[in-house]
């Protein structure tokens, strides 16, 4: 099998894994992305690696994308891109045969995520991300048209969280319970807020500025 003969191609071989996995998650890709992502990654591993820890070390370094991904997708509070940053660069740092290969590695693994996002520009997204749509940004001009009006008389109201917001949670408006997502940002319970957006049923809240 090839195996990597001088510290820079880590950066190479460890970039185009990450642009290729985070890619085919993504992006209906067909699974091609994700069959050139595997080979590279196991050309790094396998160059380093007995194959028990080449096990090991891949499976931390998938979840590690799969944690950015979610968190970029669903959460958007920074939590899990943390935990999978530093499960990717524990991965192909305790890998690499010496601190240059690592860093090399490491710098790879920023500029392979970076442009991986390049791909959506190009390629059609994945169903399962559009479907997400309480998180998607709520404006008409983005295609929502199915307003619910009750709802939508919400929009400029003021009220207070009932339960902390992570960033989804329930919230008090004109005396009635509502479920209510934020921009991303968590609030702690009994936050003054006000609604900011709303879809159909779908409510968005931000913090109420004094």
């Amino acid at each position: 099998m090839f195996t990597l003969t001088a510290d820079w191609m880590s950066m190479l071989v460890v970039g185009f894994a990450t642009l290729f996995l985070i890619g085919e998650v993504l992006v209906n890709a067909r699974g091609i992305f994700a069959i050139l992502g595997i080979g590279f990654i196991t050309i790094f591993f396998s160059s380093f690696l007995d194959t028990g820890m080449f096990f090991i070390m891949i499976l931390v370094y998938i979840i590690g994308i799969l944690f950015i991904v979610i968190d970029g997708k669903l959460l958007n509070d920074g939590t899990l891109s943390v935990i999978g940053l530093a499960m990717m660069i524990f991965s192909v740092g305790l890998a690499a045969p010496n601190w240059i290969s690592g860093l090399y590695a490491v710098i790879g693994i920023f500029i392979g995520s970076v442009l991986s996002f390049t791909f959506l520009k190009v390629f059609k997204r994945r169903s399962m991300w559009q479907k997400i749509t309480l998180f998607d940004k709520l404006t008409e001009e983005a295609g929502y048209s199915s307003i619910n009006e009750s709802y939508r008389e919400l929009i400029g109201e003021t009220g207070i969280t009932v339960t902390d917001m992570r960033p989804i949670g329930t919230v008090r408006i004109n005396d009635k319970e509502y479920s209510a997502i934020t921009q991303g940002k968590w609030l702690v319970k009994d936050t003054e807020i006000v609604v900011e957006q709303v879809d159909g049923t779908k409510i968005q809240v931000k913090e109420l500025e004094n």
